[in-house]
């Protein structure tokens, strides 16, 4: 029997519904790992349909179609190294997620995933049917065991592998970031290389999709949970790993790990990969975003030229009679700084005409919120324009605070396509912009340096839709307003554990009412990078019509 097993792992980052591209990226990675001298080449969960594809794997054409594209990559990888791929599986009106060991022209053997998440942003126990507790499959004279993403995270699945006569373990995944994931990861598979003793691969991909954004970072263990292997975070990588077999069974050859990004790095790095993936996945190239001076456009406009470059990025200032000159200032100081595009439309005119047109029918009424509002629209209309006549996408730049408790204009500065702080809040803005001021990357494309001044970062947040407005007119102040949503919303607390954290009652029943009213608002509103399990997405889903309220 061989005393050396070589995998070459395809961190890789497919398209939901590119099958072609998809399977384009799995003969670069199989045709890699054959020049290595591989036995195995491994790709992650789901890879020919892309992932996390939803109802569309649910599709008869859309199955048959993926189908082709596996029958197509056996014949071409059939002489060679065997080639893992995840894919779904129809088959007597049950589908499966399914992955499939491909050698010799054909599907050799296949592994069904048993446990299936129903939780998150998961749905699979409405999509794919539970298949049983399987066998290892053999690769040559070794045997592998594929617990299938969330297989690895239920003890059963892998002690069946072990005692079925398991050599190692090799799991594919799709497993989006979070903040802090990856020690939530290593605490559970280390618990699965402890109860089998087994050296165990876990394998994941990389990039964006709509609100997920997949961060890699695939590891080895050795029994006892030593760490073997860590790849990077979020960059692709085709990786050759060696197992080498000794008197105690398999053990994974060590290789100098990648260090994983701090929280800070990995949640901006999240923002930047997430609106580049989504640019490259739905064909734009161009963004435009309204620049007003204020914290949360300018971290925006930051992300984008890390993202895109800032030649892709037109920066708009829109003032009104209420901008300050502070304002006028500091937007310019982060397009020049960023070296972005920067145009300035007044929407003086603009905002008379609609004022007179409405006039005969607003007579007798006290000016308030409504004429507001018709700024927030009026550029929200004006920056619409622009991206329907250049072919830029529009960004939307309000921070978690604001989407949660609605303060926000649809239809005005809630206009856009994609929403890189959907789940950043507040407070978290202003420390990222710092982070950003001191920190440069290789993956940044937009220069090193300061790009946004201290003076945006310490004066009092406002709308500049009224005279002398300040955030806090309408809304606590962002430290008791973000632990307060903290609590309700990625907590999923209670009014009684709002007080019981030192928070005013009253104003936890008014953040909580802010809260269910501007459901309705969310529903309409653009994705934007998955920071959390509580953000605005498929993480959290209520009714928009909701009348109860937490009685504690």
């Amino acid at each position: 029997m061989a005393d050396r097993f070589r995998i070459t792992l395809g961190q890789l980052n497919p398209t939901v519904g590119d099958l072609a591209g998809n399977a384009a990226l799995a003969r670069e990675a199989w045709a890699q790992g054959k020049d290595a001298g591989a036995d195995l080449v491994a790709l992650p969960e789901m890879f020919i349909a892309g992932y996390n594809a939803q109802d569309l794997v649910m599709k008869p054409a859309f199955q048959r179609d993926a189908m082709s594209h596996i029958e197509a990559l056996a014949a071409d990888c059939a002489d060679g190294p065997a080639l893992a791929i995840g894919a779904p599986v129809a088959e007597e009106d049950k589908l499966y997620n399914a992955y499939l060991i491909l050698k010799g022209g054909k599907i050799a053997s296949r592994s069904l995933k048993h446990e299936l998440p129903n939780e998150t942003v998961f749905d699979e126990v409405r999509i794919f049917d539970a298949g049983p507790l399987g066998g290892p499959y053999s690769v040559g004279n070794t045997r592998v065991g594929s617990p299938v993403c969330e297989d690895a995270w239920h003890p059963d699945v892998a002690e069946t592998l072990a005692e079925t006569g398991a050599e190692f373990l090799l799991v594919p995944n799709g497993s989006p970031y979070n903040r802090n994931r990856l020690e939530t990861r290593l605490n559970v598979i280390v618990a699965r290389v402890v109860e089998t003793g087994l050296p165990l691969i876990y394998l994941n991909m990389v990039g964006g999709q709509d609100d997920q954004i997949f961060d890699g970072a695939s590891f080895a263990l050795n029994p006892g949970g030593e760490l073997a292997i860590q790849l990077p975070a979020f960059d692709e990588t085709i990786t050759h790993v060696d197992l080498e077999r000794g008197p105690e069974g398999w053990r994974v050859v060590p290789q100098t790990p990648a260090l994983y990004p701090d929280e800070w790095e990995a949640d901006y790095r999240v923002c930047v990969q997430g609106l580049r993936d989504y640019m490259a996945k739905t064909g734009f190239r161009k963004v435009l975003l309204g620049l007003s001076g204020g914290i949360d456009s300018a971290i925006v406009a930051t992300i984008a030229a890390d993202a895109l470059g800032p030649e892709n990025v037109r920066c708009v200032m829109l003032p009104s009679e209420y901008t300050s000159q502070n304002s006028l200032d500091d937007a310019e100081a982060v397009a020049q700084a960023l070296g972005c595009r920067y145009d300035y439309v007044p929407i003086k005119e603009g905002r008379e005409a609609i004022t007179n047109t409405l006039a005969p029918l607003f007579e007798g009424t006290e000016e308030g919120l409504t004429e507001e509002n018709i700024q927030s629209r009026l550029r929200g209309l004006l920056l619409m324009a622009l991206s329907n006549k250049f072919g830029e996408m529009l960004l939307t730049t309000g921070n978690k605070s604001e989407v949660a408790v609605g303060y926000a204009t649809i239809y005005g500065d809630m206009s856009g396509g994609y929403n890189p702080i959907k789940d950043m809040y507040k407070t978290r803005v202003f420390e990222t912009c710092r982070w950003r001021n001191e920190n440069h990357r290789d993956w940044m494309m937009a220069p090193a340096g300061t790009m946004i001044p201290e003076t945006i970062i310490t004066k009092p947040p406002t709308a500049e839709l009224r005279e002398d407005q300040r955030d806090s007119d309408s809304l606590p102040d962002y430290p008791v307003l973000d632990a307060l949503l903290d609590i309700l919303v990625d907590q999923d607390g209670s009014i009684a554990d709002c007080v019981a954290a030192g928070y005013d009652r009253e104003m936890a029943r008014k953040v909580e009412h802010l809260i269910y009213v501007s459901e309705y608002k969310r529903f309409q509103s653009a994705p934007g990078p998955r920071l959390t399990t509580g953000a605005f997405w498929l993480d959290r889903r209520y009714p928009i019509v909701n009348r109860w309220r937490d009685p504690s």
